[in-house]
């Protein structure tokens, strides 16, 4: 693992969410809110539990260990979602312009949202991110291609061709 895999990992990421994004602002803020299927959050919250996993990771990577995660009430719009996402890419994009590879093989001490103290390399949690979010975004994509606005295809080999890495 090294910091090129990792920043185009990320970049991945981003487009992904991009497109999620494009899409669930064609919603209504009534779409936005409810649940598409049982047993799952709605489009708002699915995006709102993705935005505070990367939240809270980049806060445990920076040394705090918060004890919950961001809640969906608090972002009631598909604006106040959006902006949240914009401020917390630009603040991952910082994190990952000052890594250096050696960065990657350093240990994360933190204690998860239940207080259990835990630890693994750097490396091994930045992969979780992108895993968790784009298990979080095909989520939301099926959402909202049930409700009539598809973001497309997320899919990492659709994103090669637009990378320029």
């Amino acid at each position: 693992m090294n910091t090129r895999y990792l920043a185009m990992l990320y970049e991945y990421n981003y487009w992904a969410t991009r497109r999620i994004l494009r899409a669930a602002a064609n919603l209504t803020r009534e779409q936005f809110t409810t649940r598409v299927f049982p047993n799952h959050k709605s489009v708002r919250g699915t995006l709102v539990h993705t935005i505070s996993a990367e939240w809270l990771w980049l806060e445990r990577w920076n040394g705090t260990s918060p004890t919950a995660g961001l809640r969906e009430e608090d972002y009631p719009t598909f604006e106040d979602v959006r902006d949240r996402w914009h401020h917390e890419e630009e603040h991952l994009r910082g994190f990952l312009a000052r890594l250096k590879d050696e960065d990657l093989l350093r240990v994360v001490s933190y204690r998860n949202t239940k207080g259990q103290p835990l630890a693994y390399p750097l490396w091994q949690l930045m992969a979780h991110v992108v895993n968790h979010g784009m298990q979080h975004r095909a989520e939301a994509a099926a959402m909202l291609t049930e409700l009539g606005h598809s973001p497309g295809d997320v899919d990492l080999v659709y994103f090669l061709p637009e990378w320029a890495g």
